[in-house]
């Protein structure tokens, strides 16, 4: 993997030292490292990948026009996170598991006081999952679901008997995107990572609740009319962010950009 400018002073080496090997677990680590939060801060980024021309999905599925480092960044950042943002039809569509601990990262989350693994948090506002799914019956974390105070009341008390904690964020049905950021930071989930999908990415983008947005362009042209990474409402004046890094691999180009 080859650096293409600096990730800010928080990465080590320069670009000539990883040109030509494979970056460590470790070193993607403290490249992805989450800033310093101080004691009532949070911060949400955002993992998305799309191809040259703009489609986040091929045949309803990211997977596809995915690669093997893009998995490997994947894994990085959701292991440093405290908990994993997702909307409900990415949960059916991408067929969502609970995340697991790794070895590879247990003393980092040890020393950052994080449990072994991230919760995941599903958002939803008609509570249209299955609860007998291994996300919610077996989760190594207590699986989350983030909805408003008008939710259909049998769902949410389904939900409670298959162990989910709910998370009211909204006082209508639908969730208030910045809303439900504060209420995981309440709950101590304060390193925040959305993995869309795009209808969810867009209502985050439109509260201007990101903090970072991780996009990998995928070397790949797909045409057709799949969604872009980011749709829903509009915002009045588009929100401008800073790159913070670039890497390459395979052709693959791994960008990070943060709120100015």
């Amino acid at each position: 993997m080859r650096r293409l400018f600096p990730v800010t002073d928080q990465t080590p080496a320069s670009p000539r030292d990883r040109a030509d090997r494979e970056w460590s677990l470790d070193e993607l680590a403290d490249a992805y490292a989450y800033p310093s939060l101080g004691p009532d801060g949070h911060w949400l980024r955002a993992n998305m990948v799309s191809t040259l021309d703009g489609a986040a999905q091929h045949d309803g599925r990211s997977q596809p026009i995915s690669g093997e480092t893009d998995m490997k960044i994947f894994g990085t950042l959701r292991a440093l996170a405290d908990v994993v943002v997702v909307g409900a039809e990415t949960v059916r569509q991408e067929g969502y598991r609970p995340a697991r601990a790794r070895e590879a990262f247990a003393a980092r989350r040890e020393a950052a006081g994080q449990g072994p693994a991230p919760a995941i948090a599903v958002v939803t506002a008609r509570m249209d999952l299955d609860f007998s799914l291994p996300l919610f019956t077996s989760p190594l974390v207590p699986t989350l679901v983030v909805t408003g105070a008008a939710a259909p009341a049998d769902r949410v008390a389904e939900a409670v008997k298959a162990g989910a904690e709910v998370v009211v964020a909204g006082d209508g049905a639908a969730v208030d995107p910045a809303r439900a950021v504060r209420e995981l930071a309440d709950r101590g989930l304060r390193r925040q990572l959305t993995e869309g999908g795009p209808r969810l990415l867009g209502q985050f983008v439109a509260a201007d609740a990101l903090d970072e947005l991780c996009l990998t362009i995928s070397p790949m042209l797909a045409a057709g009319d799949a969604q872009r990474i980011a749709g829903g409402p509009s915002v009045t004046v588009p929100h401008r962010l800073a790159p913070a890094s670039v890497l390459e691999e395979a052709g693959f180009l791994f960008t990070s950009y943060r709120r100015i």
